[in-house]
């Protein structure tokens, strides 16, 4: 399992530049003209994480395997888009298939890169995408909710469940609201929403598009998105698209001097990774031994079994147990056998829940 993120945004505001960056590729032609990205392109990457070098280095690990991450850089939105405008049509589509939304936006100044809406204003090009995301989904929402608030009153109770859900979803993109606002809490009221694929159901993070010279600081557009996204409960991140595309085609070995160079202490994509993470509640466990040290992604309080399914079905269907160390404390013994003679590995049930870190071996029956 990896996570899924579809970097959308206005034309020309870096998407498809970010997109060549976190993959390494140059696969979505960057260019100087709207709609560049006619079809969606879709890059997988390994995500980072020191802690698999450690263990290959206990384990003395053939390979690391390192958990994917997913991105799809979806073409350009522009006003009239839920009526569709532009490639409006096409770009719903492909958002409603994502897990979460990076919204990308322009973040800097330059005369020589067209903006469609003729000035850059980060906060209004924000609200242009959230309110055409916002205007598809009430559409989709009235006509959908009619036929099963009929079916509610003749008392279908599983009709009752979905529009107890969709009532609240419903108000609040009426009053403006995106539909992520009346998300519930209870767990089978959000698998009900969930099952809905509201685009503005989706958690967003925002990532501020900057000069090179802002790369490290910010600068005062993104200090404007850094307070929006606040006031909404999203989290921003702060990136120089041509900086990323510049560190993605220089080896591992000189990629640390050059974002030294810049007083950068990372790069953009381990800080859209790390707030990815945190966006969906994912974690990492880990499988270590001769033949590989392997990094699996799990969803934030995902029980023992779940997590063994995760490797394989049979996994979780042949659950016995969990032999688990954390991460420090196999770090700290060097591996599995002095954390079993020190009395830290333990034997964990199906009702165990997963931490971020575990190092777990799954015993099943087949």
């Amino acid at each position: 399992m990896g996570f899924n993120c579809g970097i959308v945004g206005l034309p020309n505001v870096g998407k498809s530049t970010l997109f060549n960056a976190l993959t390494a590729t140059v696969n979505a032609q960057a260019a100087n003209y709207p709609f560049c990205t006619i079809e969606p392109n879709v890059g997988r990457v390994a995500v980072p994480d020191s802690r698999l070098d450690e263990l290959q280095k206990i384990d003395k690990a053939e390979k690391i395997v390192p958990t994917q991450l997913e991105f799809v850089d979806i073409a350009g939105l522009v006003r009239g888009a839920s009526k569709g405008e532009g490639l409006g049509n096409q770009f719903l589509a492909n958002i409603r298939e994502v897990d979460a939304i990076i919204h990308v936006l322009r973040c800097f100044e330059d005369p020589n890169v067209v903006h469609v809406e003729g000035s850059v204003n980060p906060i209004r090009d924000a609200e242009t995408v959230e309110t055409e995301l916002m205007l598809a989904d009430l559409e989709s929402m009235e006509k959908r909710i009619v036929p099963i608030q009929k079916k509610a009153q003749a008392g279908d109770k599983e009709s009752k469940a979905w529009v107890a859900v969709m009532e609240p979803v419903l108000k609040a993109l009426q009053d403006g609201k995106p539909a992520r606002v009346a998300k519930p809490e209870d767990a089978d009221a959000l698998k009900l929403f969930n099952q809905l694929g509201l685009l503005t159901g989706k958690p967003v993070l925002y990532v501020c598009n900057v000069d090179e010279g802002s790369a490290a600081t910010g600068n005062e557009f993104s200090k404007q998105v850094e307070e929006m996204a606040t006031k909404q409960g999203n989290s921003a991140v702060i990136i120089s698209a041509s900086i990323e595309q510049e560190i993605a085609q220089l080896p591992l070995s000189e990629q640390g001097e050059f974002l030294e160079t810049l007083g950068l202490k990372e790069t953009g994509l381990a800080r859209i990774i790390k707030a990815g993470y945190q966006l969906l509640g994912l974690e990492t466990f880990f499988t270590s031994g001769p033949k590989e040290s392997h990094a699996w992604t799990m969803h934030k309080g995902i029980l023992a079994p779940q997590a063994a399914g995760i490797i394989h079905s049979d996994f979780e269907r042949g659950f016995i147990r969990a032999e688990v160390v954390s991460y420090k404390d196999y770090i700290a013994c060097q591996g599995e056998s002095g954390a079993r003679e020190k009395g830290l590995l333990r034997q964990e049930g199906k009702s165990y829940i997963m931490q971020d870190g575990d190092v777990v071996h799954f015993l099943f029956n087949t």
